[in-house]
C-alpha cells in the first residue's frame, strides 16, 4: 500500500490486498485503534501472505463460509502458489479423543466444518418437554370393552353382544354415553375392535344325556291322560275313583318330565315353584271346575258334581305340538339374529314368529279339541300355558308365575265369591251378581274363558316386547 493511504484497522487485521470490503467492515463491527504500515511493494515471502484472522472474531449468525476477497484494482494479482492456506486459531476436535489442553472434545455436525474452523459455539438444543399425561379417559368404548371382554371375544355376531348389554340394562340412553345412537352400533363397534379367534378353541362341550329324547317326554302327558281316560270310561264305583286319583298322579309326573327335557327345558333357576301350583289348579278346574260352579250357584255342593275330562285329554295331546313349536320359536330366532341388520330389524322379525307360533298351536289345539271335546276355556288355557311357557324358557319366569297366579286366583275368585253371597250380612248377596250374570248368558264354561282369554292377550302383549329382544334369545 502506497504511504499516503488510508492507515489500516488495527492490529490484528488481514494484510492480504482486496481485504478491506464491505463484508469484512461489518464482521468486525469497530475500527481497531492503531494503525499499521503497510509494507514496501516488493516481492513478498510466504510469512507476509499468511492472512490471521483476528482473535474472537466469529461470523454473523447464519454465516457458514467467508466471502473470497476482492482482489484491488491497483496490485497485481497474488502468486497463490507461494501463499500458505488460512489456518485456524483453534480447530475443535472431531474424533472424540481428548484434546491436549485437557477439555474433552465434541463431535462435529455434518456441515459445520467451517462453523467449527470459526471458533463458533452451536447453541445446545432445547429440551421437549414431556407430554403431560390427559386426564380422564378419551375412549369411553375401551373400558366398555374390557369389561365385557369375554362377551365380545365368544359372539359370532354383533347382536350377541347387544344382547348381553341388553340384558345388563343397556339402553339407547346408555349408549348414548358412549357416543352411539342405540345399542347395536355400540356392539357393532364393540365386535369390530375385539380380536377374536386369537387364543385356543374351546373344548367341545359334552351333549347333556338325554337332549335328543325330548319328543318322548313330550308324548308322555297325552299317554297319560289317553290311559286315565280309558280307565275311567270302563271302571265304575270306588274303583272308578282310584283310576282318577292314579291318573292324576301319572299325568302330573308326565307333565314335569316334559317340562323338564326339550324345548320346554328352563334355565337352572329359571323357575318358580309357584308357577308348578298354579298350573295344576289350572288344569284341575277345566276338569271339574264348571261342574262344582254350577252345583255352587244352585245351593249347593249336594255331592258329586260332573266332570270333564275331554278338555283335559286335548291339553294333554297338545303337549307335543306345542314343544315342537316352542321349539322351532327358538331356533328361527336365533337364525334371525345373524340374518337381521339390527336390532329393530330382528325385533319386527321376532314379533312376526311369535304370533306365527301362537297360531300355529291353537290351530293343533282346536283340531284335538275337536276330537276329544272342545271347550273354549281350554283353548283360552292352552294359549296361556303356551306363553307363560315360551316366557320361562326365555328368561321371564316371574312375570308367567304372576299371569298363571292371577288366572288362577280370578276363577277361585268366582267360586269364592258365589260362596260369600250366602253370608248373611248386609250387601254380601251382590258379591255373586256378576257371576251369576256371565254364567246365565254364556254359560258356566264362559267364566275359565273370559278368565283365561283376557289373561292370555295381556302375557302376549307383553310377550311381543320382551321376547323380540335380542337377550331373549342369545345362546347360553
Amino acid at each position: 500500500m502506497p504511504e499516503g493511504d488510508t492507515p489500516m484497522r488495527g492490529s490484528a487485521a488481514p494484510t492480504s490486498p482486496g481485504a478491506w470490503d464491505a463484508r469484512s467492515e461489518a464482521l468486525l463491527g469497530a475500527p481497531a485503534p492503531t494503525p499499521r504500515a503497510a509494507a514496501a511493494l516488493g516481492p513478498r515471502t510466504p510469512e507476509d501472505t499468511v492472512d490471521t484472522p483476528a482473535p474472537g472474531i466469529t461470523p454473523a449468525p447464519g454465516e457458514t463460509a467467508a466471502t473470497p476477497p476482492r482482489e484491488s484494482a491497483t496490485q497485481p494479482p497474488r502468486d497463490t502458489d507461494r501463499e500458505a492456506p488460512t489456518a485456524p486459531a483453534a480447530a475443535p476436535a472431531t474424533d472424540g479423543a481428548p484434546c491436549t489442553d485437557g477439555a474433552p472434545r465434541t463431535a462435529a455436525a455434518p456441515g459445520t466444518d467451517r462453523e467449527a474452523a470459526a471458533g463458533t459455539t452451536l447453541p445446545a438444543p432445547a429440551p421437549v418437554p414431556a407430554a403431560r399425561p390427559r386426564r380422564g379417559n378419551a375412549d369411553p368404548v375401551k373400558v366398555l370393552m374390557h369389561r365385557h371382554r369375554e362377551l365380545c371375544e365368544r359372539a359370532v355376531d354383533p347382536l350377541e353382544i347387544a344382547a348381553g348389554l341388553e340384558a345388563q340394562g343397556f339402553t339407547d340412553r346408555t349408549a348414548a354415553r358412549f357416543r352411539h345412537r342405540d345399542v347395536f352400533s355400540l356392539a357393532e363397534e364393540l365386535y369390530a375392535r375385539v380380536p377374536r379367534g386369537s387364543g385356543p378353541a374351546a373344548p367341545p362341550v359334552p351333549a347333556a344325556p338325554g337332549t335328543d329324547a325330548w319328543l318322548p317326554a313330550a308324548l308322555a302327558p297325552g299317554a297319560a291322560a289317553a290311559l286315565t281316560g280309558i280307565g275311567l270310561a270302563v271302571t265304575h264305583g270306588p274303583v272308578r275313583i282310584a283310576v282318577g286319583a292314579a291318573g292324576a298322579l301319572l299325568l302330573t309326573g308326565a307333565l314335569v318330565l316334559a317340562v323338564r327335557r326339550g324345548p320346554f327345558r328352563a334355565p337352572d333357576g329359571g323357575t318358580v315353584p309357584a308357577a308348578r301350583l298354579w298350573t295344576l289348579w289350572l288344569l284341575a278346574y277345566a276338569v271339574c271346575g264348571d261342574g262344582l260352579l254350577t252345583q255352587v250357584l244352585s245351593g249347593g255342593p249336594d255331592g258329586p258334581w260332573d266332570l270333564t275330562p275331554g278338555p283335559l285329554l286335548g291339553l294333554a295331546l297338545a303337549v307335543a305340538p306345542a314343544a315342537w313349536c316352542a321349539r322351532l320359536f327358538a331356533h328361527r330366532a336365533r337364525r334371525r339374529i345373524a340374518d337381521s341388520r339390527g336390532l329393530a330389524d330382528f325385533a319386527a322379525s321376532a314379533r312376526a314368529l311369535l304370533l306365527g307360533t301362537v297360531t300355529l298351536q291353537l290351530l293343533a289345539l282346536a283340531v284335538l279339541l275337536g276330537l276329544t271335546g272342545f271347550s273354549p276355556g281350554a283353548l283360552a288355557l292352552g294359549a296361556l300355558l303356551l306363553l307363560a311357557r315360551l316366557l320361562t324358557v326365555h328368561g321371564f319366569p316371574e312375570t308367567a308365575a304372576a299371569a298363571l297366579a292371577a288366572a288362577g286366583a280370578a276363577e277361585a275368585l268366582a267360586l269364592a265369591s258365589v260362596l260369600a253371597a250366602r253370608v248373611p250380612v248386609p250387601g254380601f248377596d251382590g258379591l255373586a251378581a256378576p257371576v251369576r250374570a256371565v254364567v246365565d248368558t254364556w254359560g258356566p264354561g264362559a267364566v275359565p274363558t273370559l278368565v283365561c282369554g283376557a289373561t292370555a292377550l295381556g302375557l302376549l302383549a307383553h310377550a311381543t316386547g320382551a321376547l323380540s329382544r335380542a337377550s331373549a334369545h342369545a345362546t347360553p
